[in-house]
């Protein structure tokens, strides 16, 4: 399977005679249109939740992402936990940390300021698109972001730069938020409960990163399963209800 690496990746350009990775430009994209959708989404919606408070949990999410993402990343590579540094616990990140840390950093703040209405369903489409277009960063760096997959024969396999075919996770990922966008769009005007919109996609989206993680050369953190796959057993824990709930709803016959 080791092949004469032809592949473009991974794709740089140039500034002031050093290479970059397109990855940090579509991370700020990322950023920005997700903020901007968030706006444009919550227009036209009547809030129960004041704009102050909504600029707390805002900022609960942000804090509570940064710290999760570092740390669910470093436990992604245990080995380096003995010599962990401040320049490796910057540079280490991963969405789901993001996502979990988010998580609790809203219901952190949320319980500091008395709210105690669901507050995520607006985020939902916001962040799906923020994902992909981040996610179209990790993809262009190839084997230089530890992103990539496992040797493979199937048919989608491509040269991320090693001259390796390898199961192309992020395009898989990009595949399946489009499809979750989707998905989302159509139960835009279906009667669901505040705040199922939000687990829902927390649900379906660690369900994907578990499932994948196995065509990836992940490290063990404990009984054989990485980081990621026990920050996704602690989201299925955490939304057993609403998972119990909304499993008897699509069942036939229910």
């Amino acid at each position: 399977m080791l092949l004469k690496s032809e592949s473009p990746f991974p794709f740089q350009f140039e500034l002031f005679g050093d290479q970059y990775h397109y990855h940090y430009i579509f991370e700020t994209l990322a950023f920005l249109t997700g903020v901007r959708l968030y706006y444009y989404y919550k227009r036209g919606i009547e809030d129960p939740i004041s704009d102050e408070n909504r600029l707390w949990i805002m900022l609960g999410a942000m804090l509570g992402a940064l710290i999760g993402s570092r740390v669910v990343a470093v436990l992604e590579t245990p080995e380096v936990i003995n010599h962990l540094t401040f320049s490796i616990l910057y540079q280490s990140k991963t969405i789901v940390g993001g996502l979990l840390g988010g998580l609790f950093g809203v219901e952190l703040i949320k319980k500091i300021i008395g709210v105690n209405i669901a507050s995520g369903d607006v985020y939902v489409v916001p962040i799906l698109v923020a994902l992909i277009i981040g996610r179209v960063g990790c993809f262009s760096m190839g084997i230089d972001e530890p992103t990539y997959g496992i040797p493979t024969r199937f048919f989608m396999g491509m040269d991320l730069g090693d001259g390796i075919l390898r199961h192309p996770i992020m395009l898989y990922e990009m595949i399946y938020l489009v499809l979750l966008i989707f998905l989302f769009n159509s139960l835009k005007h279906q009667e669901m409960i505040n705040g199922d919109r939000f687990k829902l996609f927390m649900v379906l989206y660690f369900l994907f990163r578990f499932l994948i993680e196995f065509i990836k050369p992940y490290h063990s953190l404990f009984l054989n399963l990485s980081s990621i796959h026990w920050s996704a057993l602690f989201i299925f824990i955490y939304y057993y209800k609403f998972i119990i709930r909304i499993s008897t709803q699509i069942l036939p016959g229910k």
